[in-house]
């Protein structure tokens, strides 16, 4: 193959691979707000709504878009991306279980920002992180799915301050909390994902460029809210 030749074959790649990724993220958007017009009824009070859905429910990825409501429609606030979600992908709706490996299906609000950045360029709730800070993941704890400051009787919870970034920004997926159900899963977080691709033990994990967009756009005045699960399940409406 010639130089002229050549330069004409890797045009013509880029320009295809250019051309699948744009029909992909017009196919991701267009699910995703197919998912939230068919959940409407029980998304009227929010005005910002992260959708993360996979087309296969034991995927332990899943693809992520965020949307804004204006003028009583849902318009795209970011571009679609991968996320992590449980290794062994998403529970079937009220499935979960605690340490089953999977995300829960469902519409969730967007609680507390738990950060390790002492200030931050944000309208959530925050908080920073320290040593003291916990989940507690034991069901037989009275403090199940509920964060704990200092010490605590659960033989089972999260530090929040880990040595890695995951919980870096952290904010909390309000499942299983009203009310709370022992067993049927905690400590479900909004996290980074400290590696491409990687998986978590129930919660959902984006990358940290994403994650900022998110958290100096997010406002807790706008009930923002998770819609996540199976593709199938979500366009058919919870």
């Amino acid at each position: 193959m010639n130089f002229s030749n050549r330069f004409l074959f890797l045009a013509a790649v880029l320009f295809f691979g250019i051309n699948l990724q744009a029909q992909t993220n017009n196919t991701t958007i267009k699910n995703a707000l197919l998912i939230a017009a068919h959940n409407k009824s029980k998304l009227e009070n929010s005005g910002q709504l992260l959708v993360v859905y996979n087309y296969q429910s034991e995927s332990h990825t899943a693809f992520f878009v965020a949307l804004e409501k204006k003028d009583n429609r849902w318009i795209v606030k970011q571009e679609p991306v991968k996320v992590g979600i449980g290794k062994n992908g998403f529970a079937m709706p009220l499935n979960k279980r605690e340490g089953d490996g999977k995300s829960p299906t469902g519409i969730f609000r967007l609680g507390k920002l738990y950060t390790y950045e002492k200030q931050l360029n944000t309208l959530l709730e925050n908080q920073q992180i320290t040593a003291d800070d916990k989940w507690i993941d034991d069901p037989n704890s009275d403090d199940y799915n509920t964060y704990v400051k200092g010490t605590t009787n659960a033989k089972s919870y999260e530090n929040l301050l880990l040595k890695n970034d995951a919980y870096k920004y952290c904010m909390v997926i309000e499942y299983n909390m009203n009310p709370i159900i022992k067993g049927k899963g905690s400590a479900i977080f909004f996290h980074l994902a400290v590696k491409k691709s990687s998986f978590t033990a129930g919660c959902v994990a984006i990358d940290e460029e994403n994650m900022k967009l998110l958290v100096n756009w997010l406002d807790s005045k706008r009930n923002p809210t998770i819609i996540m699960g199976n593709f199938n399940v979500l366009k058919s409406g919870l």
